[in-house]
């Protein structure tokens, strides 16, 4: 292994200590589906059952910072920069929230260096204390067609929501990350469900195409019901959980997020968030937006 890979690996092991954060990425066929929001409100059920959360965010408006009522005015690229120090970047958002803005950064990040990849790395490092699981909100608009971020990740959430639009966009994304990519597995979240069952239905369905395509095996992560409690909530720059505890939403977020910290995980796939920072930094600079348009 080169001295900086060895550098790079052992710098966020001292970041993550002996425990392995959890990366779960979260994307979207189309807009509208309520992605972020649904991030938010996962982040806020994990911290509520006790998890160190921290959400890396690549949007640039209406980001998760919003349904907290703060404003990202900064980005990690300006730390890379020298022009902020970490600090001045991540966001407390709640107790056991942190989020870091990276829209700039992801989108820089291949046309990185080795000093700029180390002064990445030092970032992570100066974090303090390590998550326990990481949410990481994934830009529809990458210049290249597919975030990156939505490659690294051991986890790949897609966001739908029912409409025959957004199932048609959702699959549309499955096939084009699957062929350009390889990219075999995904986990299907239904947001704004008017039932369960339909809900099932709709994973279902895409879950039988996508095996007789040979495309991608997809799992279903559950569902969040069409609530208005949700939208009052994110009106008023606060997690459902917290105005509205016993609301069929903040149900469902909570039964989410359990489920996300007791999937299996893939024997043949080395997790962490050192996994993924390497896996982003590699990706970063060999993603061909040929194959993912293709």
């Amino acid at each position: 292994m080169p001295r900086f890979r060895e550098d790079q690996a052992a710098g966020l092991r001292r970041l993550l200590g002996r425990r392995q954060a959890r990366v779960v990425t979260f994307v979207a066929g189309s807009v509208g589906v309520g992605k972020s929001v649904l991030v938010a409100n996962l982040a806020a059920a994990l911290a509520r059952q006790g998890r160190q959360v921290l959400v890396v965010d690549e949007n640039t408006d209406d980001g998760i910072a919003a349904s907290y009522g703060a404003f990202a005015a900064t980005d990690l690229q300006q730390v890379i920069n020298r022009e902020k120090s970490l600090s001045e970047v991540v966001l407390s958002l709640a107790p056991g929230i942190r989020a870091v803005p990276a829209a700039t950064l992801v989108r820089q990040l291949a046309t990185f260096g080795q000093a700029e990849q180390s002064i990445l790395l030092d970032c992570f490092r100066e974090m303090g204390q390590p998550a326990d699981v990481v949410l990481v909100d994934a830009s529809l608009d990458h210049p290249l067609g597919f975030s990156p971020l939505g490659l690294a990740a051991q986890e790949t959430v897609i966001v739908v929501s029912p409409g025959m639009q957004a199932i048609t966009e959702a699959y549309a994304l499955i096939k084009k990350v699957s062929l350009g990519y390889s990219r075999r597995h995904f986990r299907l979240l239904v947001n704004r469900a008017r039932a369960a069952a339909e809900a099932r239905a709709i994973y279902e369905n895409m879950e039988q195409v996508s095996r007789s395509r040979r495309l991608a095996r997809l799992d279903y992560a559950g569902y969040v019901p069409f609530d208005d409690h949700l939208r009052q909530a994110f009106r008023l720059c606060q997690p459902v959980a917290g105005l509205f505890p016993e609301s069929p939403a903040a149900r469902a977020c909570h039964r989410v997020a359990s489920e996300v910290l007791n999937w299996p995980a893939d024997d043949d796939v080395v997790g962490g968030l050192e996994h993924f920072v390497q896996q982003l930094l590699h990706l970063s600079h060999r993603i061909d937006p040929a194959a993912i348009y293709a």
